[in-house]
């Protein structure tokens, strides 16, 4: 005979959740002795002083051992993982740090969990498998009342008519105990989870914390990609095209006798070669200045000023190199707002200032231009922002009708 698939599935669980109440008993009456112990012996001897302190010492001690074994308990028996509390230790022990550690752990919470919840979720235990004993023995009753003396059979239950309301009995009981053992578990579990692992505001935090240095991490994978890019552009593709257009200008210079609209051809395939060169160049340069790993932010931004079609103030103040990836961020947003100013802005001059406050590098582009520039308009604007908030950073545009334009970056620096 085959036993049903949900059948079987509701069997194994109850096992699963009666086993996991099982275990839990002794571990939530450990410190039922010490307290008892406390009470009686505070009341014999009226000595309260020395018995809650030794009382209080030996739940310190346990308080850690209990939450361990609790922890295996619920990740062994019923899958569920307590993370543990991790807080970070002060370097120095004062008052104010002690404090901030103990509103961090929370060790009150443990304490309140194996001294006082303890002992209730026992009861709770111990009366589901109460339930199941109970149950077990209704529908086993035909087999054991037969096993007992006979005069203590009858003396029992006389000629057997109510063995069939006990086995009735067991068989509700065990009908009911899967749900009872499963919503008791869950219970225990919440409660565990809220007591003994962190507060839902740490968890939220270290969730916080977590995606931060994943994206940092995204981010400087993008910018070691885009860095590999360049360099293969720079590398491969464009001597190509170099070697190309040389041979090309040679071939024009060599061969006098070639027909007229053949040199036509060569000196626009030329000319042709020589403008891909130039876009490459600005694409590369757009990718990943090479200037700007090699030597840093301010001679990147000094190669720009010098290419860009209109006189620019550049003043660069920086105690050390930042990070790759601000550097990449600062410099797009002065290579954009540049780009802005000479196409849209019809500026006749615009001044770079780059300087290091503490943590943050603090960047701001200032044109003479037309004015109006709207960084929620869907612009190459809205791009930068998205940039300079890739870092946590904060970018403002404030740039009125008539101008002029001054486009500002703070971006966190410490590495």
């Amino acid at each position: 005979m085959t036993i049903p698939t949900g059948l079987r599935r509701t069997v194994l669980r109850a096992q699963r959740d009666t086993g996991f109440l099982a275990a839990g008993v002794l571990p939530h009456l450990a410190l039922v002795p010490v307290w008892s112990w406390a009470a009686t012996t505070t009341a014999r001897t009226g000595n309260w002083l020395l018995t809650v302190s030794m009382s209080a010492a030996l739940v310190l001690l346990g308080t850690p051992v209990l939450t361990a074994v609790q922890r295996a308990r619920y990740r062994v028996l019923i899958g569920v993982d307590v993370p543990r509390l991790t807080p970070t230790t002060p370097e120095q022990w004062t008052w104010a740090s002690t404090a901030r550690w103990l509103a961090a752990t929370r060790p009150w919470r443990k304490i309140g969990y194996h001294l006082l919840l303890g002992p209730l979720l026992a009861l709770l235990e111990l009366l589901v498998l109460a339930v199941a004993a109970a149950g077990l023995a209704g529908v086993i009753a035909y087999a054991w009342a037969w096993a007992l003396p006979t005069g203590i059979r009858q003396d029992w239950f006389g000629n057997l008519t109510q063995l069939p309301a006990y086995t009735a009995a067991g068989l509700l009981l065990l009908c009911a105990l899967p749900w009872t053992a499963r919503a008791v578990a869950r219970a225990e579990a919440r409660l565990a989870l809220g007591l003994l692992g962190p507060s839902r505001a740490q968890r939220l935090q270290e969730r916080v914390d977590q995606l931060a240095v994943s994206r940092t991490d995204l981010i400087e994978a993008v910018d070691a990609e885009r860095r590999r890019i360049e360099r293969d552009l720079h590398d491969g593709t464009q001597q190509r095209l170099v070697s190309l257009a040389v041979n090309l200008g040679l071939a024009i210079a060599t061969r006098p006798d070639l027909p007229s609209d053949a040199r036509e051809e060569i000196a626009r395939a030329h000319l042709e070669a020589k403008e891909a060169i130039a876009e490459l160049n600005d694409l590369v340069r757009g990718l990943h200045p090479a200037v700007l790993e090699d030597r840093g932010l301010d001679a990147a931004l000094s190669g720009l000023a010098a290419r860009t079609p209109l006189p620019v103030r550049l003043r660069v103040n920086l105690e050390e190199r930042v990070a790759p990836n601000v550097e990449s961020v600062a410099y797009f947003v002065i290579s954009e707002a540049l780009t802005n100013a000479t196409k849209h802005a019809n500026a006749t001059r615009a001044e770079v200032i780059v300087r290091q406050v503490g943590e943050v590098l603090r960047v701001r582009v200032t044109d003479d231009g037309l004015g109006g520039a709207d960084a929620a308009a869907g612009t190459g604007l809205t791009g930068l922002a998205k940039r300079v908030g890739s870092l946590d950073g904060a970018f403002h545009v404030s740039s009125p009708v008539g101008g002029p334009t001054t486009i500002t970056a703070e971006l966190p620096c410490a590495r």
